[in-house]
């Protein structure tokens, strides 16, 4: 009892809650895409279930952290992934492709759809947050994660609904939606341990750690993402017009 009164847990809470708020704007524009073609109460159950989803799947991300992103390859895979989502958005739905198909079935297409893009997301975000929990005291302290995960499902839902409106008002929001999925892959692919013998790198910013990708080479890859998806998307879109 005496560790959730120390000011040590309550300034992780604060750092969590802290991470989860800046990294939630990723989780906004998702959730805000896959869901913006459902019925409004459709819509509002997709939001609130999709991150919902997300952020449990954060907590037992937490407990796999170190070990996922020292894997080789799995960032290119999700990568991929993430592109593929990010294009797959940008492409208009036919009507008569969802006719026969009940509203119930589009809102868990739309919750997998945020549930396994903030998946991939979070490969990175995850160790952020075990590092806030650890700082603590003790090991990753469970509690504490779900604590300030959970406080911060309104913030990300809100996010969702105003980005929504965007949406709504200005297509284009969709389009950037797209390219933010692109830019987050291209980083994230540069990114994989498998690449590091490559590509140039700069000396690790903790003692100890992995050599980290040369930043400027980070950047151009994640805009060539952002472009790839714009350009694909918008080739398909023509297409299929």
């Amino acid at each position: 009892m005496d560790n959730f009164l120390s000011p040590e847990f309550w300034l992780a809470v604060g750092q969590i809650i802290m991470i989860d708020i800046l990294l939630g704007g990723d989780n906004a524009v998702v959730i805000a895409l896959a869901c913006r073609k459902l019925p409004d109460a459709q819509r509002r159950k997709g939001i609130f279930w999709g991150t919902v989803g997300a952020i449990l799947l954060r907590v037992v991300l937490i407990f796999f952290a170190l070990t996922l992103l020292k894997l080789h390859f799995l960032k290119l895979i999700g990568a991929a992934l993430l592109l593929w989502i990010g294009i797959k958005l940008l492409v208009p739905e036919d009507e008569d492709e969802h006719a026969g198909i009940e509203a119930s079935d589009k809102l868990w297409a739309a919750i997998k759809t945020v549930i396994v893009a903030d998946f991939v997301m979070s490969l990175d975000n995850v160790v952020a947050i075990a590092g806030a929990a650890e700082g603590a005291g003790g090991d990753h302290q469970m509690p504490l994660v779900i604590f300030g995960l959970l406080v911060s499902i309104p913030i990300i839902v809100g996010g969702s609904q105003l980005v929504i409106k965007l949406m709504d008002r200005f297509p284009i929001v969709i389009t950037l939606g797209g390219m933010l999925l692109g830019w987050i892959a291209g980083g994230m692919a540069i990114d994989d341990p498998a690449l590091l013998a490559w590509v140039p790198t700069v000396p690790a910013a903790k003692p100890g750690g992995a050599p980290d990708v040369l930043p400027a080479l980070h950047y151009a890859c994640a805009a060539g993402g952002a472009l790839l998806v714009l350009l694909i998307g918008k080739l398909l879109a023509r297409r299929k017009s």
